[in-house]
C-alpha cells in the first residue's frame, strides 16, 4: 500500500481531534486544536488530511451556511441544526418521516439513496441571553 492510503500520524491526530469534538470543527478549529495540543501541522497538510478522510469515509465534510466547511467523524445517519444566532452546529438523530421521502421522490423521480436535512434555530444558550 502507498502512503498515500495508510492513515498517517498527522491524519490520526485530525482524526482524533474530529472524533473528540462536538461542535463540527472546520480547517482552521482542527489547526487551533493541533497548536493548543503542542502540534506544528502544515496548512496543506491538514486540508489534504481532510480531503483524504472524507474520501475514505472516516468523517463527514458538512457544508453548512457560511464559507467553511465543518466535519463530522459520526458517520451513522443523522441531520444537524445550526443557531442562526451564534452559528453552534448540533446533531438531531430524530429520524426523517419516511413519508416525506416517499413524497419527494414521487414528485422528482429520485430514487433516494440518502438524506440530509438543515434545521436553523436559536439554540438554548443564545436564546437564555436574549431574554
Amino acid at each position: 500500500m502507498t502512503r498515500k492510503g495508510l492513515l498517517t500520524t498527522q491524519r490520526k491526530m485530525i482524526l482524533d481531534i474530529i472524533s473528540d469534538s462536538h461542535d463540527h470543527p472546520t480547517a482552521a478549529d482542527i489547526i487551533e486544536r493541533l497548536k493548543t495540543r503542542g502540534f506544528q501541522v502544515a496548512y496543506a497538510t491538514v486540508y489534504n488530511s481532510l480531503r483524504f478522510l472524507t474520501e475514505e469515509g472516516y468523517v463527514r465534510e458538512l457544508k453548512l451556511d457560511g464559507d467553511a466547511s465543518r466535519y463530522d467523524a459520526r458517520m451513522e445517519d443523522h441531520q444537524h441544526i445550526q443557531c442562526t444566532s451564534c452559528g453552534r452546529v448540533d446533531e438531531v438523530l430524530t429520524e426523517a418521516p419516511r413519508e416525506w421521502l416517499a413524497a419527494i421522490a414521487a414528485e422528482t423521480g429520485y430514487r433516494m439513496t440518502g438524506e440530509h436535512f438543515l434545521f436553523k434555530g436559536v439554540c438554548a444558550a443564545c436564546s437564555h441571553t436574549k431574554n
